[in-house]
């Protein structure tokens, strides 16, 4: 103990060097050109360094932040970046030897920078979890949790490959719901687009025309005219309120628990699109908990994670509720009973099953393996089922607004 202590002074005694990022240019031993970037104290320091690997440096310069931001990361580079470790390490290449690999052939360069500066941390005598714990916008709880666990266990290697497969499934279901949502709405929006084309730029040209007849309009007519004149005369009131409405509702969300808490317990209830959240969340229960459950962490202490990543509020709640129950000695599926309408009774079954046989983590990667096929059968059912409706939507909106238009001219041919 005193020895860790002394241990820990020294190096709060020693201080922080804050080491900056440089894109270097040289001449390796062969004469050939090299490039690369390192991370170090100054530029002093990098050429030092450089000298020392054999290298001539001919060039070396500061790397901006700016083109750094410029690229997000994605959740995808994240789930590549712990395969890529994952392989690399059963190959048996050391982990700093593999971030090297990984940031330096990465497209992205934010993503190499986060990666060489988890490496510079590494080296500095960090864990692999304290470097990940520093980057909190890229990896969760659940993803520095299982690296630690796998840190202690030794079986890191393991772990960065469950954390792999768990990052892709995850994200393949969020693609799949958000499939089912962005198609509707790229639909309506093109559609209110046309409409507002046919409005401001058409319409007009046929009330000219319908003026010098000098006989009373169609009902339907005279409406699509009127919203036309309004549109014209107003257009930037309309789309100012509907882009106040879109901002408001955004901020709100942001802003307010209890309103997005309304708004996904609302949603829960909807027939088709509730039913698609249910499956997903639990789908995202089961994974989440089974990964945790198979590296070791405890029960109770793997439950946070597992109500961070269930993407709904109600759930979160719920989950937070069983996690109690877990610490006074109740069991997980006696927990779960208490939430029937979030957790089906199939799930409750599974789970029943797992903690009696001792393969709870088997059990529900069963489950989850079961609800991610339901939601991916649910998305092409609700694919399949909205596109005739939109059609049908589009048909009313622009086909509607063409018939009210030449109404008037049948008309008049009819007379003629």
């Amino acid at each position: 103990m005193a020895k860790t202590a002394s241990m820990k002074s020294d190096k709060a005694a020693k201080p922080v060097i804050k080491k900056q990022m440089f894109i270097w240019e040289g001449t390796g031993r062969d004469g050939k050109k090299v490039t690369g970037e390192t991370p170090a104290a100054n530029m002093d320091a990098i050429k030092a360094d450089l000298r020392r690997q054999g290298i001539v440096p001919k060039r070396v310069k500061k790397k901006s932040t700016v083109a750094a931001s410029q690229k997000k990361i994605t959740a995808g580079d994240i789930a590549i970046f712990a395969r890529q470790l994952s392989t690399m390490m059963r190959a048996g290449v050391p982990l700093v030897q593999s971030f090297d690999i990984t940031g330096n052939g990465h497209s992205n360069p934010a993503m190499r920078h986060l990666i060489l500066s988890i490496k510079t941390d590494v080296e500095a005598g960090g864990t692999f979890a304290s470097a990940l714990r520093k980057h909190p916008l890229h990896f969760d709880d659940l993803f520095c949790n299982l690296v630690e666990a796998g840190e202690q266990s030794g079986a890191l290697e393991a772990l960065l490959d469950k954390i792999a497969t768990y990052k892709e499934k995850t994200e393949s279901l969020k693609i799949k719901i958000k499939k089912a949502v962005t198609y509707p709405i790229i639909v309506i929006c093109v559609a209110f687009i046309v409409t507002a084309i046919l409005l401001i730029f058409v319409v007009p040209v046929f009330a000219d025309l319908f003026e010098d007849f000098g006989a009373e309009l169609p009902a339907i007519t005279q409406f699509y005219v009127d919203l036309s004149n309004a549109f014209v005369d107003k257009w930037y009131l309309i789309l100012g309120s509907i882009a106040c409405l879109v901002a408001g509702f955004i901020e709100i969300h942001k802003r307010s628990s209890a309103f997005r808490e309304a708004l996904e317990r609302t949603m829960l209830k909807t027939p088709v699109v509730g039913d698609l959240i249910m499956k997903s969340s639990v789908a995202r229960f089961a994974r989440t908990l089974a990964t945790m459950f198979a590296a070791g962490v405890p029960l109770v202490e793997a439950m946070d994670s597992v109500a961070g990543a269930a993407g709904n509020i109600q759930y979160k709640k719920a989950i937070l509720q069983i996690r109690d129950g877990l610490a006074s000695g109740q069991q997980l599926q006696a927990g779960m009973k208490n939430f029937p309408d979030l957790f089906p009774n199939m799930v409750i079954q599974m789970v029943a099953i797992g903690e009696e046989s001792g393969a709870l983590d088997t059990m529900l990667g069963k489950v989850a393996d079961y609800y991610e096929e339901l939601v991916d059968a649910a998305v092409d059912s609700l694919t399949a089922m909205l596109e005739p409706m939109i059609m049908a939507f589009l048909a009313v909106v622009v086909g509607g607004l063409i018939i009210a238009m030449y109404m008037p001219i049948f008309k008049l041919g009819a007379v003629v």
